[in-house]
């Protein structure tokens, strides 16, 4: 997966609407491949990310949530420990 994805469910305060567009961009430029469309593909990739981001929002909104809610500043703090080991693993 795309390291620049994030997880978007079961956050306090709840993930918004930005959050959401700007994950489905990125997995729209991953998955395309380009960072920024030629303008004859730019209503192709609009349209790939607005889909994108109806179903995300369509799952968010599913989804039942968990005991543990998640919040930014804790999920900052596991990337931060996950760095440390990868860099203290690294010769």
């Amino acid at each position: 997966m795309c390291r620049n994805i994030r997880v978007l469910h079961n956050f306090e305060p709840p993930t918004t609407p930005d959050e959401i567009r700007a994950a489905s961009l990125q997995y729209v430029r991953k998955v395309s491949g380009l960072n920024k469309p030629s303008e004859a593909d730019t209503a192709a990739f609009e349209q790939a990310i607005d889909a994108v981001n109806a179903a995300t929002a369509k799952l968010l909104a599913a989804l039942t949530p968990r005991p543990s809610v998640r919040t930014r500043e804790g999920e900052r703090e596991k990337a931060r420990a996950r760095w440390t080991m990868r860099a203290a693993r690294t010769p």
